[in-house]
C-alpha cells in the first residue's frame, strides 16, 4: 500500500480505529465521524507531512489531504478495517444544524463522484447538440443521454440505498423502496391524461388522482429523480424496521423484516410521505427561486462573497438540496450558478502568487494548487496558500463576489449537476442552446480568474523569503536571513529529546527546545498572529510576521484536563506582539493532577529553513533570545 504509513499514522491520531464510528471521503477529504473529537490529536494532524489541515464542522471531523484523497482512503479502510467499523452513533451531541449537515453530507457526499461525472458526459452531450455535431436521433446521443441521464432518472433508488446507509436501514430495502417510486408503471400512472379527478386545481400543489390502494385515493406524482421524498421515507422505514425486529423471531427476521417494513412503508410513501415531500419540495424550489428573484445580482454577490467560507464550515451542504430540489421541481437551478466563480477567483489569486514568490517550497504547492483550481477543486489553494496568509484568501472573496454577482446578473442557471471549474460550463447549456445565461456564466468565471490575479499583483505581498533581515555568517560574504524567536516561558531549559513524547522528542514535529516553566505565564515569541488555539488552552499556535510558524505545547497529555486550570488572553486570530500575554495557568493544580509540565517551543515549518539554533542558556527570563532561526 503506497500510503500504508500515513494511513497507520492518521488513523493513531484520530484516536485509534476504537473512536472511529464512520469514515468516508469527497473530493480531497477524509471525513471521519468520532466517538469522541477530544481524544484526536489535532495539532499532530495538522502538521503531518501529507496533511494540508484538519477542520471540524457539523459533526465531521475533516482531514484534508488533497486530489489524492481517494488513494489514501483506501489504504485507511484497509489498515483500519472500517469496513467492520462498528457503527454506534457517536455520544456527542450536536446543534440542529450540525445534524442536518451531517445527514445531507452523509446521504450525497458517496454519490458526488458518479453524479459529477454522469452530469459532465450529459454537458458535453448538450454541447455536441448545441454545436450540431450530433442530433438527438443519433445512436451516438442516445447512448451518451443513457449514461448521463441515468444516475439523476434513478436517484432515488441511489439515495436509497446511501439514505440506508446513514439512518441504519438494510440498504437493500432502501433500494427496493426508491425503486418502487420509479417503477414503469408507476411513472406511466403519474403521467396519465387521464386521472380520476384533481385536487388544489389552480394552486403549485396541483395534484391528480390516477388510482387507489385499498380504495384510498393515491396523490400518484412523478418520483424519477426526486430527493426528498426517498430520504423522508428511508427515515421512516429505519424506524418501522426497529419495531419489526423487535417483535418478529430471529428465525424468520431475514425475509420477514424487509416484508414487512416495505408493505407498510411503500404505500404509505405514495398515499402520504410522497405528496407532501413534493409540496415541501415546490415550495422550497419558489422561495429560493423567489429571494433570487428579488436580485438575482444582490443574491450572486453574497453567494460568490461567502461560498469558500461555507465551504470550510460546511454549511455548504445546506444548499447542494437545494439546488437539486430545483432541478426536480424548476428544471434548473440558479443558486448554485453563482457559487461557480469561486474557485477561479481563488486560482487567479494563488497564480498571482506563484508569480510573484521566490519561496521554492510555495512554488511547489502553488503550481499544482492552480492546475487543479481550474477544475474546480481548491482545498489546496485554500488550505495550504491563501487561508493561513489571510489578506489573499480575502482578496479570493472579492473576486468570487464580483464574478457571481455577474452571473446573477445574467441570470445563468445550471440544468443538470455536472462537473467542477471548466467542466461545469456545459452544465449551463439550456435546452435552446447556448443563450445569454451560458454566456454570463462564462464572463463571471472569467472575470472572477482576472479579478482575483489582479488584486493580488498589486497587493503587498509578504514573501516568506524576503521578510528576514539579512546578517553574516561564519565571516563569510554569503549572506543568511534569520529570525529571533524569544522565550515565551520563565523555567529550566532542556533539550527537546527529554520530552516524553516520540512525536516532540523525535523532532518530527519540528525543531526547537523545551521549557520546564518557573511561572504559570506564557507570552508572545514573536510579532505574529494566533493561528491555532486550542479549546482546552493547553496549546496555542502563531505564525511571525516573517513566517516561522510556532507551536507551544504546555506540558504532556494535559489537552486531558479539558481546559481546566488554563485561562487564555487571546483569541484564535488576534494579532499579537513580542512579549503580550498569551494565556495563564495553574502549575500547581496541574502538577498536582500528575501532568508533566515540560514544554515544547517548537518551529513546526522547520523544513522550510536552512537550521534552527537553539540558545545555550540553562535558564531563561520571558523575552530572552530563544531560537535563531536561518533562512
Amino acid at each position: 500500500m503506497k500510503y500504508e504509513k500515513l494511513a497507520q499514522d492518521i488513523i493513531k491520531n484520530v484516536g485509534g480505529k476504537e473512536n472511529v464510528n464512520s469514515l468516508t471521503h469527497c473530493v480531497t477529504r477524509l471525513r471521519f465521524k468520532l466517538k469522541d473529537e477530544k481524544k484526536a490529536n489535532t495539532d499532530i494532524l495538522k502538521n503531518m507531512d501529507g496533511v494540508v489541515t484538519v477542520v471540524q464542522s457539523g459533526g465531521q471531523y475533516q482531514v484534508v489531504i488533497g486530489n489524492h484523497v481517494p488513494d489514501v482512503y483506501d489504504d485507511v479502510v484497509a489498515v483500519g478495517g472500517f469496513a467492520a467499523a462498528s457503527e454506534e452513533e457517536s455520544t456527542e451531541k450536536m446543534s440542529p444544524l450540525d445534524k442536518f449537515i451531517d445527514i445531507v453530507s452523509g446521504v450525497f457526499t458517496p454519490t458526488l463522484g458518479v453524479l459529477c461525472a454522469t452530469g459532465m458526459i450529459k454537458g458535453f452531450n448538450a454541447l455536441f447538440l448545441a454545436l450540431h455535431w450530433l442530433s438527438n436521433t443519433d445512436g451516438t446521443y442516445q447512448i451518451l443521454n443513457a449514461i448521463g441521464d441515468s444516475l439523476f432518472y434513478f436517484f432515488p433508488i441511489f439515495l436509497g440505498f446511501t439514505a440506508a446507509k446513514k439512518f441504519k436501514l438494510n440498504e437493500f430495502t432502501g433500494m427496493a423502496i426508491g425503486a418502487s417510486l420509479v417503477y414503469p408503471t408507476i411513472v406511466s400512472l403519474a403521467g396519465s391524461t387521464k386521472p380520476l379527478f384533481k385536487v388544489l386545481t389552480g394552486t403549485m400543489f396541483e395534484s391528480s388522482v390516477s388510482t387507489t390502494f385499498l380504495n384510498i385515493p393515491v396523490l400518484l406524482m412523478n418520483y424519477s429523480s426526486t430527493v426528498i421524498p426517498i430520504i423522508i421515507a428511508v427515515y421512516a422505514a429505519s424506524k418501522v424496521e426497529k419495531v419489526f425486529k423487535k417483535i418478529i423471531p430471529d428465525v424468520v427476521k431475514t425475509f420477514l423484516v424487509p416484508f414487512c417494513t416495505l408493505l407498510v412503508i411503500v404505500p404509505l410513501t405514495f398515499l402520504a410521505i410522497g405528496p407532501v415531500a413534493i409540496w415541501l419540495g415546490k415550495l422550497l424550489g419558489a422561495v429560493t427561486l423567489g429571494i433570487y428573484n428579488f436580485s438575482p445580482t444582490v443574491a450572486g454577490l453574497f453567494i460568490g462573497a461567502f461560498w469558500q467560507v461555507f465551504v470550510i464550515f460546511g454549511l455548504h451542504w445546506g444548499l447542494v438540496p437545494i439546488a437539486i430540489n430545483n432541478l426536480t421541481t424548476l428544471g434548473y437551478d440558479p443558486v448554485l450558478a453563482t457559487a461557480m466563480a469561486a474557485s477561479f477567483a481563488q486560482t487567479g489569486v494563488v497564480a498571482a502568487i506563484l508569480l510573484k514568490t521566490k519561496n521554492k517550497k510555495l512554488k511547489s504547492i502553488a503550481i499544482p494548487a492552480v492546475i487543479s483550481g481550474f477544475f474546480g477543486v481548491t482545498e489546496p489553494a485554500i488550505y495550504g496558500i491563501t487561508l493561513p496568509k489571510k489578506r489573499p484568501f480575502i482578496l479570493s472573496c472579492i473576486g468570487a463576489s464580483i464574478g457571481g454577482g455577474i452571473v446573477g446578473f445574467f441570470g445563468s442557471k445550471g440544468y443538470m449537476i455536472g462537473g467542477m471549474g471548466i467542466f461545469a460550463l456545459p452544465s449551463y447549456i439550456g435546452p435552446k442552446g447556448m443563450d445569454m445565461g451560458f454566456y454570463g456564466m462564462a464572463i463571471g468565471m472569467a472575470a472572477a480568474l482576472v479579478i482575483g490575479f489582479v488584486l493580488m499583483i498589486f497587493t503587498k505581498f509578504e514573501d516568506d523569503q524576503e521578510t528576514s533581515q539579512p546578517v553574516k555568517q561564519n565571516n563569510e560574504n554569503t549572506l543568511v536571513k534569520q529570525e529571533t524567536v524569544v522565550s515565551p516561558l520563565k523555567g529550566e531549559v532542556r533539550q527537546l529529546s527529554e520530552v516524553k513524547d516520540e512525536a516532540f522528542a523525535s523532532g518530527a514535529l519540528g525543531k526547537g527546545i523545551a521549557i520546564n516553566p518557573k511561572e504559570g505565564r506564557v507570552v508572545a515569541p514573536v510579532d505574529g498572529v494566533v493561528t491555532t488555539l486550542f479549546p482546552t488552552g493547553h496549546a496555542i499556535g502563531i505564525t511571525s510576521d516573517k513566517g516561522a510558524e510556532i507551536l507551544i505545547h504546555i506540558g504532556m497529555d494535559t489537552v486531558q484536563l479539558e481546559g481546566k486550570y488554563f485561562t487564555p488572553k487571546v483569541n484564535q486570530g488576534d494579532t499579537v506582539k513580542a512579549g503580550q500575554l498569551l494565556l495563564e495557568f495553574d502549575i500547581k493544580a496541574i502538577q498536582a493532577e500528575g501532568f508533566s509540565l515540560i514544554t515544547p517551543v517548537i518551529i513546526t515549518n522547520s523544513d522550510s529553513y536552512l537550521d534552527v539554533i537553539e540558545t545555550d542558556k540553562k535558564t531563561i527570563e520571558c523575552k530572552e533570545d530563544l531560537l535563531t532561526v536561518m533562512i
